[in-house]
């Protein structure tokens, strides 16, 4: 089966790029293409494809935006958006991230490491650029408060789950037949 994709970029040129790169790969096909962040949401509603590669700055509607209104942040939507810029900000990384993208990748990404991040995001996992996931770590291991990890407390027996099948362990062991 194959994946299925639409490209969203303001620039023509990059578009066609993105759009060789996926209809040469076995298992990718695009399935629509748009110019404007509101071309994006209409013709994702439309094809219903796995994922979306979405410009972040784009007229109508911002990347950002049209990326909140496919993903619906509700998680009716199984397209999943991988957010493609050539702007490396963590303003863009967070509000992404926020607005529902499973990634973040730069323009400057080898087209191989752009496969990769489709069938990645496809899946159901997410990814960063490199650079963003360094930064990201910084940022996290700044505010992370030092020290061992906290034990455990063990559960009271009341909370143990139970299975419901008679004759399983912990679950009840009369039967009816």
């Amino acid at each position: 089966m194959s994946l299925r994709i639409v490209v969203a970029d303001d620039q023509a040129l990059v578009r066609a790029g993105f759009c060789g790169i996926v209809n040469a790969t076995p298992g990718l096909t695009v399935v629509g293409e748009a110019g404007t962040g509101a071309e994006a949401v209409a013709v994702t509603r439309r094809t219903r494809p796995d994922v979306v590669l979405m410009d972040v700055r784009m007229p109508e509607l911002d990347g950002i935006e049209a990326t909140r209104q496919i993903t619906g942040r509700d998680g009716d939507s199984a397209t999943r958006v991988l957010i493609l810029t050539t702007f490396d900000l963590d303003e863009y990384v967070y509000a992404a991230l926020h607005a529902g993208a499973s990634g973040f990748l730069l323009k400057s990404t080898e087209p191989a490491e752009l496969v990769n991040a489709i069938r990645v995001i496809a899946a159901g996992d997410a990814l960063l650029a490199p650079s963003v996931t360094r930064r990201l770590v910084e940022e996290f291991t700044r505010y992370r408060r030092p020290g061992p990890p906290r034990p455990s407390r063990p559960r009271p027996r009341s909370w143990r789950r139970r299975s419901a099948w008679p004759g399983s362990p912990g679950g009840n062991a009369r039967c009816s037949r």
